[in-house]
């Protein structure tokens, strides 16, 4: 199992980073059209990376090593962002903090915890779109019957219908507006640059959506016991160190883990 998981993980990564050529057009160009001069000169085939890193400089002369290392490093920095904005990461994460602050614990569960909730909830939301990219693109790849510019398109267009599944439309009309560009004819004509901002504004309003209803039960719990205490006179008597055991139980014995879990799962097959 824990094989199978790692090997989901690493086919997520590797395709996720190539979607990178996808949302920049200047490396995307180069990976697909590379100059007939620059193969000519080596002799085959170069890979799509260097291909991309000989041309990014624009008059078709090779960069140095020690600027191809730097461009690749600053890649991998942005990797697990671009990782993480392009899956269901965000909404989990910011759901499972909500919740942590509503029953009033600061360092319970631990962050360490809640991400690594918000990993295994995105990966087992994300396990059609991975299964979809390993059937289509990276077997095939793997096979040598398709090149990586072709894989790349295959696991963009993947990564591309489950976005749009989950994009308001008023989003991407904003985002289209501010961009100054004409209405797409079809969904599948909205490009990254659009559709990603677009996403994560999305994802951010329905996850804040899910945490003002997750919040209510527990505020309501804090209003009754603070007007309790007043009632009582105990006004030195910190509310929330009364009303924390309330909300603990009324969360045990709903079941309130499997039912947060089960929700944020659910609220991603309907899009």
């Amino acid at each position: 199992m824990a094989k199978r998981v790692r090997k989901a993980w690493l086919i997520a990564a590797g395709l996720l980073g190539a979607a990178l050529l996808i949302v920049e057009p200047a490396l995307a160009q180069a990976v697909v059209e590379p100059p007939a001069a620059a193969a000519a000169a080596g002799g085959g085939q170069p890979g799509a990376i260097d291909r991309a890193l000989d041309t990014i400089s624009g008059d078709g002369r090779p960069l140095s090593l020690s600027l191809q290392i730097l461009i690749l490093m600053s890649l991998l920095t942005v990797l697990p962002s671009i990782l993480l904005m392009m899956t269901s990461f965000t909404r989990i994460i910011i759901v499972l903090s909500i919740l942590r602050q509503a029953i009033g614990l600061q360092q319970t569960p631990p962050n360490q915890v809640l991400v690594g909730l918000a990993l295994f909830l995105s990966l087992f939301v994300m396990r059609p779109v991975v299964d979809q990219i390993n059937e289509i693109a990276y077997t095939p790849y793997g096979d040598g019957s398709i090149t990586i510019e072709e894989a790349v398109s295959r696991s963009g267009t993947v990564l591309h219908g489950f976005m749009m599944r989950q994009t308001r439309q008023t989003d991407l009309r904003l985002f289209a507006d501010l961009a100054d560009v004409e209405p797409f004819a079809s969904p599948q004509d909205v490009p990254f640059s659009i559709l990603l901002p677009a996403f994560v504004t999305s994802e951010l309003k329905t996850a804040f959506q899910i945490g003002f209803l997750i919040f209510l039960p527990f505020l309501i719990i804090d209003l009754v016991v603070s007007s309790t205490l007043m009632a009582l006179g105990m006004m030195m008597l910190s509310p929330t160190i009364v009303s924390m055991p309330f909300k603990l139980l009324l969360f045990v014995l709903v079941d309130g883990w499997a039912l947060t879990m089960g929700s944020l799962a659910a609220s991603f097959a309907g899009g």
